[in-house]
């Protein structure tokens, strides 16, 4: 037993522990779904009983097929005007029915072909927009049927009513028309709503709060019955199920397909039309019914596709119209708690069980209760803090957002859907017009590179937008074209590329470098701008301009910007000879190498390590070499915080042994010593004993003050290096690096 129930969870999520809930989700959604099948039937001018068959078929057929956990098929409101057109221009349901059987078949094609994945292109802001526009509808379309007003059948969703009347103007004639027993079960109907959801007893009791406001409905009604006008709730303002006197006679009220219609070219035209705009509507609701799902599951688009295609197919066979997935029935599934499509399919089959067993029972249930039940799920759908949220994600998200409620609102929910679209991909192409690509300027030695980046899908869409940026690269300038985040580049931008690089950019004197291009693209990577230092940039460039290109590029690494640079062409250009700009004297602990700090190239900068960043004969010759004879025009001496060879020093000033007992390092104390001083004088200011935050500042401080002595010291005790200075031929400065914030600071800018 355990087996087969874990064998049925992992295939539809079925559990023990779900079936109650959906058992409850359930029975409320059949109570929705009643009125709602009967009156998209009669907007749609079909046999009403054929309403209640596609809402048996799209609960328990398209239930078991779709993998879908939330979403609710059956007769869609959005289509009615559809059906209504197609069987007026066929003539007859029974040639109607022709036409669903082929749209089912068109639909379990799409299925099979796995073309679901169109709903991935649907904006967010558009689903939103639907799920907000249809919270409105509800709440303006059922508020007449809340006060007893029912001259427009339930389900009609449309802003222009089949009677000629609107939205609005079906709420001014309702002040004319209120049943005062319908009303007052509404407005109690919604009180109990609202107590159900906010009394923690009542909310987490076994009792849905609908289905107990269709009992107080049916028990109110029959209580004004006693009363007499103007109590009495009259059978137009309930539930009216068509009532025979046997089952074989229900079914025998069913339409039949009219097979002889095969010929007939409209029909072809008709079932493409149910097939596409049925689709449409399944795909957009299955998306924004997922949004809904406190789970966020993902509903497969094309399984859905499959299963729609088969509930239209049978909906031709016997009888029925069109069937979608419904975002009306779908929220209130999801507001009801359901947690599997075990839901829908007992939605489906209590259709099929009480539609011939006890209508009567069901033609006693007020529309007004109903009403008030679905606009409280409509006040959800339509909540301020999602109308808050879109505005907060700027104007590209809440102006289609705003667009999709507006037109679904006043007009119908395939038209509006389709006017959000539009004004979301205008959105969208303005935002490719303005900003395809990422485009900045980089300071290279060689001088400046307009860099852009081109975005992960380059369609033609973006073409405009990048023969703009590169008509703004200046005359004899250079841009390099960055491809290494693109995994598909358009052909059409491809020849724009090209016709730049090879006559365009050239007669305008602008170098094109190519990076990140693929082997399909046609194009080979190429840089051509000078990414490292070479002979003629040493000779021209001063000590205060090296010094800045060090602060240019340390900002640029804490912005997150290196530079782009070619490795294998830095290999092969200073395998010969290299031209630093800079020496670094550093220290071995300082986490970070010298290149990486100030995003410098291969070869720009020499580099010389030392415990402490201290002096020594060795140390002097480098320096000595790398400027005098390599030609470096500046020496910057970097400390930084938290040293260990300065915190050893700073320990081994109040013991008595010697550094290589203290330490185990034989020659240590030739670094020891040098920092010994700064580490004295620092010391010397100390009164108590310093705390362990304390001691961490004195290390630093010492490191500070240790950098300072460095700088001089190089002067003083190389003749070269004090030379070099005079003739400022060279600046010696110093720094402190921050290992915690990976920061410099230059403590000595004028050497």
């Amino acid at each position: 037993m355990k087996e087969s129930e874990a064998i049925m969870s992992s295939t539809t999520g079925v559990s023990s522990a779900t079936v109650l809930t959906d058992i409850k989700a359930g029975l409320v959604v059949f109570f929705v779904a009643l009125p709602l099948c009967l009156g998209i039937a009669l907007a749609s001018g079909a046999p009403l009983l054929s309403g209640l068959l596609a809402g048996i078929i799209g609960g328990i057929l398209v239930g078991l097929f779709s993998g879908s956990h939330t979403s609710v098929s059956g007769p869609a409101a959005g289509l009615s005007a559809v059906v209504a057109a197609q069987i007026l221009s066929l003539e007859s349901f029974s040639a109607f029915l022709m036409a669903l059987i082929l749209a089912g078949m068109i639909q379990i094609g799409l299925g099979v072909a796995k073309r679901g994945f169109i709903s991935e292109f649907f904006p967010t802001s558009v689903i939103k927009g639907l799920l907000a526009a249809i919270g409105v509808i509800i709440i303006l379309k059922q508020i007449p049927h809340l006060m007893g007003h029912d001259p427009d059948p339930e389900g009609e969703m449309s802003f222009i009513q089949p009677d000629l009347e609107t939205t609005f103007s079906e709420l001014i004639r309702m002040f004319g028309d209120i049943q005062l027993g319908a009303a007052i079960v509404g407005l109690i109907s919604i009180a109990l709503l609202v107590l159900w959801d906010n009394w923690k007893s009542l909310k987490t009791s076994l009792f849905p709060a609908p289905v107990a406001v269709v009992l107080f409905g049916i028990g109110a009604g029959l209580w004004f019955e006693q009363l007499g006008e103007p109590w009495v709730i009259e059978p137009t303002h309930l539930v009216q199920v068509p009532v025979t006197s046997s089952v074989g006679e229900l079914f025998g009220l069913l339409p039949r397909p009219d097979f002889s219609q095969w010929t007939n070219p409209t029909l072809y035209t008709a079932a493409m039309t149910l097939a596409i705009v049925a689709s449409l509507e399944t795909l957009l609701n299955l998306k924004a019914v997922d949004r809904l799902d406190l789970q966020q599951r993902t509903s497969p688009p094309s399984q859905e596709l499959l299963a729609q295609g088969i509930g239209n197919m049978v909906c031709g066979l016997v009888g029925g119209i069109p069937v979608t997935s419904v975002i009306i029935r779908g929220s209130v599934n999801v507001n009801a708690g359901a947690k599997t499509k075990l839901a829908t399919i007992i939605h489906g089959t209590l259709l099929l069980v009480s539609i011939p067993l006890i209508p009567t029972w069901l033609n006693m249930i007020p529309l007004s209760c109903l009403a008030a039940i679905l606009i409280v799920t409509g006040v959800k759908l339509a909540s301020p803090a999602l109308v808050k949220q879109m505005w907060n994600q700027g104007r590209y998200q809440f102006i289609p957002f705003a667009a999709t409620v507006t037109a679904i609102v006043f007009t119908d929910l395939l038209i509006g859907i389709v006017l959000g679209l539009v004004v979301a991909i205008g959105f969208i192409l303005n935002s490719n017009m303005r900003r395809p690509v990422h485009r900045f300027v980089e300071k290279y030695l060689g001088g400046d590179v307009v860099h852009v980046e081109l975005a992960n899908q380059v369609s033609f869409l973006n073409r405009a937008a990048l023969s703009k940026v590169l008509k703004e690269v200046p005359r004899n300038g250079h841009v390099l074209l960055d491809a290494r985040n693109t995994d598909y580049i358009d052909p059409d931008v491809l020849g724009l590329i090209r016709d730049f690089k090879e006559q365009t950019g050239p007669a305008h004197g602008v170098e094109v470098s190519l990076v990140g291009f693929q082997g399909e693209h046609n194009f080979e990577d190429e840089i051509q701008y000078v990414d490292y230092s070479t002979r003629e940039i040493q000779d021209t460039i001063t000590p205060q301009q090296v010094l800045n290109l060090l602060k240019e590029g340390h900002k640029r690494v804490r912005a997150g910007r290196r530079l782009t640079r070619d490795f294998s062409r830095q290999v092969r250009a200073t395998a010969e000879a290299q031209h630093p700009l800079a020496v670094a004297l550093s220290c071995i602990d300082s986490r970070t190498p010298v290149e990486l700090i100030f995003d410098l190239g291969m070869g720009d900068i020499f580099s010389i390590r030392i415990a402490g960043n201290v002096t020594s004969g060795q140390v002097l010759a480098s320096a000595e070499f790398g400027c005098a004879v390599a030609g470096a025009k500046l020496i910057v001496v970097i400390g930084h915080t938290r040293c260990g060879a300065v915190s050893a020093a700073v320990k081994l000033l109040k013991l008595p042994q010697t550094v290589a007992e203290t330490t185990g390092c034989q020659h240590f104390d030739s670094i020891i010593n040098e920092i010994r001083c700064p580490a004295e004088s620092v010391s010397m200011q100390m009164t108590a004993e310093p705390s362990a935050p304390d001691t961490v500042a004195i290390v630093d401080s010492v490191a500070r003050e240790n950098v300072f002595r460095v700088v001089k010291e190089m002067r003083k005790q190389s003749r070269t290096l004090d030379k070099l200075v005079q003739e400022r031929r060279i600046a010696i400065v110093g720094a402190m690096y921050d290992v915690t914030t990976g920061g410099i600071e230059f403590l000595i800018e004028d050497g």
